[in-house]
């Protein structure tokens, strides 16, 4: 079983909020104490927090349920309830956080250190105390807690790399990364070996950098075959392309023909990859015939007909005179390191400074109306909810405090305007009411 998973379901509940208390002075020497209820205490938030030390998704996969904790009630003589624990999730840098029903991207967690607010904490509810005025002097209701907010997410992680190495299933990547770094990648003379990124850190003179062993890439990968998408999202980040060609005779189509399907896979994926710096070189050059451990040259194609000139091809590399390397005599190998090493501080020279840790906190979401599909009226909006979350709604001063508060917030004037008529049906969170034009 893999313990490398790059993407995963969540679900996330933030804490509910305590309800407040109804409560009233109790005191031999006052006949008739004044209210005394105190606040529920807020739920705790949930914050996804991209941690270096977390180096995939696995933990998600049999347990993909994260809680916060919920607030306290409120009790008498005002005393407040106590506040819900936060829950901090701890993911991988290079996680992006989608929406899991409609894919759309919610952050990028690109980041050590940033944060993301994935469920809000339901507020605590304000007890009785807190309704009193000159007009509305024992005020027998207080709000309850709201709930949290509660959600599916669907993350993905893109690996974050100064290289990535790029070519056709068993070209020899994972033996390269392998030979020049301490990575011990899974290797076998078979396609799709690799079924997992490798990360590998490359020390080759002043330079350090990542260097990522991407599983292979097939004619239509960029339209999710083979691999496809669950693996070219993995190079997105990558400073600089290596662009590895099997040199190997018989064993891959010619280079040429290689690299023609890398790049269309990968602008058919995402164009601007094309614009990465790349690196093109010839691999398993110990396999092509008049390939030697120190040098390599192609072969000028024979005077014959046309098949003796493509044997000839085929047997020095395929005509292929670019960059030759062999991670199994070592040949070429520290020549390439050396030019990777050179573009990726020329590369990191040029990306502007990193603005700092980032917090990511959606908007709260104002007051909406929608019609449901039986005709009645809904009303969104979290001030909304809370205007009618008080413990007794049969109270008259409580349903006027509601009134009023939804007054304030303009639902009367969203519903007509939406086309609501006096019979309509209106549900705002857990109530239902008859709307009446002109209230």
């Amino acid at each position: 079983m893999s313990n490398f998973v790059d993407e995963c379901n969540l679900n996330v509940q933030a804490g509910d909020g305590g309800a407040g208390c109804v409560a009233f002075r109790r005191e031999a020497h006052v006949a008739r104490g004044g209210p005394a209820g105190g606040d529920g205490g807020r739920g705790g938030d949930v914050w996804l927090v991209a941690d270096r030390g977390v180096a995939s998704l696995l933990s998600f996969r049999d347990h993909p349920h994260r809680r916060a904790g919920n607030g306290r009630h409120g009790r008498g003589n005002k005393r407040h309830g106590a506040r819900g624990a936060d829950l901090e999730v701890p993911v991988p840098v290079g996680t992006v956080v989608l929406d899991h029903d409609t894919g759309e991207p919610l952050a990028d967690l690109s980041g050590s250190g940033d944060r993301w607010l994935a469920a809000r904490a339901g507020e605590g509810g304000r007890g009785n105390s807190r309704f009193l005025t000159n007009r509305r002097r024992a005020p027998a209701f207080a709000e309850q807690g709201e709930r949290g907010e509660s959600r599916w997410l669907r993350l993905e992680l893109k690996l974050l790399a100064d290289a990535a190495i790029v070519g056709l299933p068993n070209v020899g990547k994972s033996t390269f990364i392998s030979r020049v770094s301490a990575a011990k990648p899974k290797i076998a003379d078979y396609p799709f070996t690799t079924l997992e990124p490798n990360l590998g850190v490359v020390r080759t003179g002043d330079t350090e950098m990542v260097l990522a062993d991407v599983p292979g890439l097939v004619s239509g990968a960029s339209e999710g075959k083979g691999l496809g998408h669950r693996f070219l999202r993995h190079i997105e980040r990558a400073r600089v392309l290596l662009v590895m060609l099997d040199l190997a005779p018989g064993a891959a189509p010619p280079p040429a023909d290689q690299q023609a399907v890398l790049l269309a896979e990968l602008e058919r994926y995402r164009p601007d990859l094309l614009d990465r710096p790349r690196l093109v070189v010839g691999s398993r050059a110990d396999l092509a015939t008049g390939v030697g451990r120190e040098e390599s040259s192609a072969a000028e194609p024979s005077a014959g007909g046309r098949g003796e000139s493509r044997a000839a091809e085929a047997n020095a590399g395929n005509g292929f005179e670019g960059l030759r390397i062999s991670s199994v005599t070592g040949l070429g190998v520290a020549e390439v390191t050396g030019e990777l090493a050179r573009m990726v501080a020329a590369a990191r020279a040029a990306e502007p400074a990193a603005a700092g840790t980032v917090v990511h906190r959606p908007a709260a979401p104002g007051v909406g109306v929608t019609r449901s599909h039986d005709g009645s009226w809904v009303v969104h909006g979290r001030a909304a909810a809370r205007a009618v979350a008080l413990s007794d709604l049969t109270d008259p001063e409580a349903l006027a405090y509601a009134q009023g508060r939804l007054d304030r917030l303009g639902v009367d004037k969203a519903l007509a305007k939406a086309g609501a008529v006096s019979g309509d049906v209106v549900h705002i969170g857990d109530l239902a009411f008859t709307y009446e034009e002109g209230r």
